[in-house]
């Protein structure tokens, strides 16, 4: 069975490009485009991984990575969190709440699927 990731950004564009290259490469990809929708799918779909983006309208990245964090009956997927900007506070306040790593948008395929096999096999 393959494995699930969920996408969650506010940009069409970024959701269809990562769902173009999970795809091609064998995952079932879900996605969301804010916080509330993020955490709706997390409970239904129960996702591996999640690609999370910071910035987003209402809910953000950080706030839906503390509840999934802190809520058991959400799983434990692994979370990497998308940031535009690459700054160490940033970074370091989304480990704090519970994310495993954190990629720096604009990024490579490569980068992508590299990540993404390196969690999930």
């Amino acid at each position: 069975m393959a494995k699930k990731i969920l996408v969650v950004d506010d940009s069409p564009f970024i959701v269809r490009s990562l769902a173009f290259i999970l795809k091609k490469h064998g995952y079932e990809v879900v996605a969301a485009t804010d916080g509330e929708e993020a955490l709706a799918k997390i409970r239904e779909e129960r996702p591996d991984l999640v690609f999370l983006d910071v910035m987003m309208p209402g809910k953000d990245g950080y706030e839906v990575c503390r509840e999934v964090r802190s809520n058991p009956e959400m799983g434990k997927p692994y979370i990497i969190m998308l940031t535009a900007r690459g700054q160490e506070a940033d970074r370091e306040r989304g480990l704090r709440l519970g994310a495993d790593e954190f990629m720096t948008k604009p990024f490579s395929p490569s980068q992508v699927i590299e990540r993404v096999k390196a969690v999930l096999g």
